[in-house]
């Protein structure tokens, strides 16, 4: 565990379900379950629950895989990514499936906010985990979802570009929350194959105006000269500087969170 990586953090266990998992806090206020990329909670991901937890609020982020606090490598992503494919609590093939991993994040959820108080929770999944706040509003707890780069299920064949990795079911439940007034915001870079457009394009096709997806400019000659294999918006290519594409997204994050998690 690279524990100077995670200063400021403190380090606890949760479990529910016969299932215990490493949880990472840091922070006062109204929670934001904060749920790593692959391959698990690098320093950049440590580094965006800081700064949630500047807002005023308390950024937890539970280890669903990997080492917290360790640096990305190649060979380490692929090692995380085999292991993350092949747990049945992911679905990172299925089409129209609820990943059962969100039945433990829900119950996480529950649990901070009875811990941190506030009108709700917010939640914040990227790449593998992009998704899963999806399925986390089934629970009327959860206020202000977040979906950077929303990778699951794996985007091979044209079906699952679309697919948004929730169930027919779940998805109802989804939109009901969004008639309700809950938004969703999304995040990708524009010519991110891993989070394809086709899956934006279904959530503003079922989520209307309560989805608002901002799409980073990454085509050959763009102005800011992001890559063309950009994928991580809020942690491994943001550029923390006034008016870059990226720091407007983190922004916007942090402004979507705090509107509906902080008083005023």
């Amino acid at each position: 565990m690279g524990v100077d990586e995670l200063s400021g953090y403190t380090i606890d266990e949760f479990a529910h379900g016969g299932v215990s998992r490493t949880v990472l806090r840091t922070g006062e206020g109204p929670a934001v379950i904060v749920m790593a990329e692959m391959p698990g909670i690098t320093p950049r991901v440590a580094d965006f629950g800081r700064a949630v937890a500047e807002i005023g609020c308390t950024a937890v982020l539970p280890s669903l895989f990997g080492t917290p606090g360790r640096r990305p490598t190649a060979g380490y992503l692929l090692s995380s990514l085999t292991r993350g494919c092949v747990s049945r609590e992911f679905t990172s093939l299925l089409r129209r499936r609820t990943s059962p991993v969100t039945d433990w994040l829900r119950a996480l959820a529950a649990y901070e906010h009875g811990r941190c108080g506030g009108p709700g929770v917010g939640a914040v999944g990227m790449c593998f985990t992009g998704g899963f706040a999806l399925g986390m509003m089934l629970d009327e707890r959860l206020v202000a979802p977040v979906l950077s780069q929303p990778s699951l299920p794996l985007p091979l064949g044209k079906r699952r570009r679309s697919d948004l990795g929730i169930s027919d079911r779940d998805l109802e439940v989804a939109k009901g929350r969004v008639d309700d007034g809950v938004c969703v915001l999304g995040l990708r870079f524009a010519l991110d194959s891993m989070s394809p457009g086709e899956r934006f394009e279904r959530l503003r096709e079922e989520f209307g105006d309560g989805f608002i997806g901002i799409e980073i400019d990454n085509t050959p000659g763009n102005a800011h000269r992001i890559g063309p294999r950009a994928h991580s918006v809020l942690t491994e290519e943001l550029v923390d500087e006034p008016g870059h594409p990226t720091r407007d997204a983190l922004d916007a994050v942090l402004g979507h969170l705090a509107t509906r998690l902080l008083p005023g």
